[in-house]
């Protein structure tokens, strides 16, 4: 068996359970993991102000962890504070993206410059407030998001039902080309980032930063954009709650989120 010396971890629906919450024994298990010396890492779609009170709880600045925030698009070192890689969307592309959605009849999503607010033009959506829900950040109704976005932002969200999302992203990743990287994070979630930003491709950047092989790695995942991890991984990990390609492509199945699979994983393989 491999010596896995990291693991990357999805949180929504897959560290965290139904209510958003580490259970104690997946907790006390990944604190176990870096007291031995192993690594943890966040690999979320979250922005990093939505991930920081989870790197807290597991005490990732104690014992030098990582978050990889934006599905990618940052890495930041725990312990130190410092951002190992970040890559943002040209300014010019704003205006572009946000007129898609017009055109699609789609809600936007983005960011404040500081990171930590959530700017939307469809506050009232139940996709932006379960977005705030849970990167327990406060969102802002902004009308004409084209003229408030004069700045560089790492992604845009765009909201609405799944089933109408599914036949809209061909139409935006047609529309903006190959410069960009467009998938659902959930189906209801339409992301959109710099070409070349995936979990697979900044997590790559961190092994290579801090002396590790992929073979030493085991990704945990349950949603579309975690395929790439979960494929890169020296074992990629699907939850039982997996959507059906996760599923497909992961070397183990483990428990669901809601029932502790993530622990299982770290006791059957890390501990």
């Amino acid at each position: 068996m491999a010596e896995y010396e990291m693991i990357a971890l999805d949180l929504d629906g897959t560290l965290t359970n139904r209510d958003k919450i580490i259970t104690p024994r997946t907790k006390k298990r990944l604190k176990e993991l870096q007291e031995r010396g192993k690594k943890v890492v966040l690999a979320s779609g979250r922005p990093t102000a939505g991930v920081l009170p989870i790197a807290r709880e597991l005490e990732l600045e104690k014992y030098g962890s990582y978050i990889l925030s934006f599905n990618g698009g940052m890495i930041t070192d725990c312990r130190s504070g410092e951002i190992l890689f970040s890559r943002l969307l040209p300014l010019e592309s704003n205006r572009r993206i946000i007129g898609l959605a017009e055109k699609e009849q789609v809600g936007i999503l983005s960011y404040s410059p500081d990171g930590t607010l959530l700017l939307t033009n469809q506050s009232e959506s139940p996709y932006a407030l379960l977005e705030t829900k849970i990167n327990h950040m406060t969102l802002c109704q902004v009308d004409d998001m084209a003229a408030r976005m004069t700045y560089r932002v790492p992604k845009f969200l765009m909201l609405e039902d799944g089933d109408y999302l599914a036949m809209v992203e061909p139409r935006v990743k047609a529309a903006l080309g190959k410069q960009f990287s467009v998938y659902r994070s959930e189906p209801f979630f339409l992301e959109i980032l710099p070409r070349g930003i995936d979990k697979a491709q900044s997590l790559e950047r961190l092994l290579e930063r801090i002396g590790l092989s992929r073979e030493q790695m085991i990704a945990c995942g349950d949603g579309y954009n975690d395929l790439t991890m979960i494929r890169y991984a020296g074992l990629g990990v699907a939850m039982e709650n997996a959507v059906l390609p996760v599923r497909k492509a992961a070397d183990y199945i483990t428990r669901s989120n809601n029932d502790d699979g993530v622990a299982d994983v770290i006791e059957r393989f890390m501990l």
